[in-house]
């Protein structure tokens, strides 16, 4: 039996195809987009060790990492994966709020322990500041001086601000209860993030990023995790200002957030988002968001990470892939992809299997 392999695909990795598959504009091919892919496929890939596509040295996907210790997947290993695989762009993460205290040997490290539960809590960290941000620039400058020569664009994962505090700061069931019980904690925390994140989105833009990605997972598979009218008190007009500095420059704008997020759609078109991901299949029926969001808005992602990628067949996949293509790929605005991530428990043959059928029907 012949070992499976990627196979040549139309045209050459293009920032602009994505961009265009995000305006919903004519393109040669239905892009291919994959925000992270775990070591061990990353290595398959390459045939050397390079980390993860998050990172190199750790992994940001499953919490707060040292930045002392962790950077940015390195920029030559990062392309020739896009090359392999068809993919448009690089993305460098700075997805956490780089919240830090003093530990017991002086040193400051970042908070992951869920241990801020009020202000006087809270007052005694430190905040994210310019230097994370220029820690952030950096690392953008050296991709964007990586890719010269190619077609290939960059981007910026960002912006998870709920995410942040309820996943490594405070907690989620205390998170929660304080955007009921105590608003002065939350309106002053969320405020200290967007103001930061304001500024860094700024940073990116003026360093040359392709788009902005801001990712704030702020759903279960059955609806937001607070409900509408919270949520548009806390959330949505904060992220509009996260998104604003990449309007004002006509730059495209990538949302992502796991869960069912319909009570807040039409925010996320009147606000400028151009593209959502990853459709979680656990929420969303894709069917179902082609129908009623479209005209409005670009789709990425559905494909499972359970079946058909971890569980089915390479066959599986195929089929998957085809039905997807079926209802997404018509008048444009689909991206294709997981609905989550390459994890290293996914087949290895399922994922070439799942690239090679995206770029064997996607062509237009």
């Amino acid at each position: 039996m012949n070992e499976k392999k990627f196979e040549p695909y139309l045209g050459e990795p293009d920032v602009e195809r994505l961009i265009r598959a995000m305006k919903r504009q004519d393109v040669d091919r239905v892009p291919n987009f994959e925000v992270l892919i775990e070591n061990s496929h990353v290595e398959k890939i390459l045939g050397r060790f390079a980390g993860n596509t998050m990172a190199y040295g750790g992994d940001p996907a499953k919490g707060v990492v040292d930045t002392d210790a962790v950077r940015p997947m390195k920029a030559k290993d990062y392309i020739d994966l896009c090359k392999i695989i068809g993919q448009d762009v690089i993305v460098m993460e700075a997805i956490w709020l780089p919240y830090k205290r003093e530990d017991k040997y002086g040193k400051m490290v970042p908070i992951a322990d869920k241990s801020i539960k009020n202000l006087k809590d809270y007052r005694k960290l430190k905040k994210p500041g310019q230097e994370d941000i220029d820690r952030a620039l950096k690392y953008l400058r050296e991709y964007k001086e990586a890719v010269k020569g190619t077609k290939i664009g960059v981007t910026v994962l960002f912006g998870a601000t709920f995410t942040s505090f309820y996943m490594w700061i405070v907690g989620m069931a205390d998170f929660m209860m304080a955007c009921y019980e105590d608003r002065l904690f939350i309106d002053e925390i969320i405020e200290d993030a967007t103001e930061y994140w304001v500024n860094l989105s700024k940073g990116v833009i003026k360093e040359g990023a392709d788009f902005i990605y801001v990712g704030d997972d702020i759903a279960f598979k059955t609806g937001l995790f607070l409900p509408h009218k919270l949520m548009k008190e806390i959330w949505v007009s904060q992220m509009a200002r996260i998104i604003e500095p990449a309007l004002e420059v006509n730059i495209p704008v990538l949302f992502e957030s796991d869960g069912k997020i319909d009570a807040i759609m039409e925010h996320l078109i009147e606000m400028g988002v151009d593209c959502i991901r990853p459709l979680d299949p656990y929420g969303i029926d894709y069917r179902e968001y082609k129908k009623k969001y479209g005209e409005n808005i670009a789709l990425s992602g559905n494909i499972d990470i359970e079946f058909p990628l971890a569980k089915g067949t390479p066959e599986d996949v195929e089929y998957d892939v085809i039905q997807h293509m079926k209802v997404l790929k018509p008048g444009n605005g689909y991206i294709a992809g997981s609905c989550h991530s390459i994890v290293d428990y996914i087949p290895h043959e399922n994922f070439i299997t799942m690239i090679n059928a995206i770029h064997k029907y996607g062509k237009y």
